[in-house]
C-alpha cells in the first residue's frame, strides 16, 4: 500500500471520502436518530494546516484519512477508512502511520481522534497503535470515545 497527499478536491479523494460517509450513515443505528457530520473544509487539510491521504494499491484507490492542527502542538486524525475488501491486512495501521507522520511534520507533538462505539476494529487499532483514551475534547455528537497520542 502507498499513500499520497492530495487535496480534498481531488475527484478520487472526493469520491472515496464520499464512500466513507455513506457507509458510516448506512451503518448508523436507527434508535441513535440521523448519523450526519459537515463535510470536511478542504483548506483544513492541506499545509501548513493539515493534510489528507488517499491510499492505493496498484494504483487503485483502498480508502483515505486526514489529519489537520487543532493548534500548534495537537493535530487530529479525521476519516480513517479502509474498504471493507481491504480490511485485516494491516494497511489501516499504516495508513494511521502515515497520517501521524503527516501531524509530526505538521509540527504536531499529540495526536487525538475521536470514533464511536458502532466501530470496535477501529478502537482496537487505535489502542494497539499507543492510543489512550481521554476526555471529550469536541463536541462531536456521532463520537462515544476520545483518543490522544503523544508522537
Amino acid at each position: 500500500m502507498l499513500t499520497r497527499r492530495v487535496p480534498l478536491t481531488d475527484p478520487t479523494a472526493a469520491a472515496v471520502l464520499a464512500e466513507y460517509f455513506a457507509m458510516r450513515r448506512a451503518a448508523w443505528p436507527v434508535e441513535r436518530g440521523t448519523w450526519d457530520v459537515a463535510p470536511p473544509v478542504p483548506s483544513a487539510f492541506v499545509p501548513p494546516r493539515g493534510a489528507f491521504l488517499l491510499a492505493e494499491v496498484g494504483g487503485d484507490p483502498i480508502g483515505c484519512g486526514g489529519v489537520r492542527m487543532l493548534d500548534p502542538e495537537r493535530a487530529e486524525v479525521k476519516h480513517l477508512y479502509l474498504r471493507a475488501e481491504q480490511r485485516g491486512r494491516g494497511w489501516g495501521r499504516a495508513l494511521l502511520a502515515a497520517l501521524e507522520a503527516e501531524a509530526v511534520s505538521l509540527g504536531a507533538v499529540t495526536v487525538v481522534l475521536d470514533t464511536n462505539d458502532t466501530l470496535p476494529a477501529a478502537q482496537s487499532l487505535y489502542r494497539s497503535a499507543g492510543y489512550r483514551e481521554v476526555e471529550r475534547y469536541n463536541e462531536n455528537p456521532n463520537a462515544t470515545h476520545w483518543f490522544a497520542k503523544t508522537l
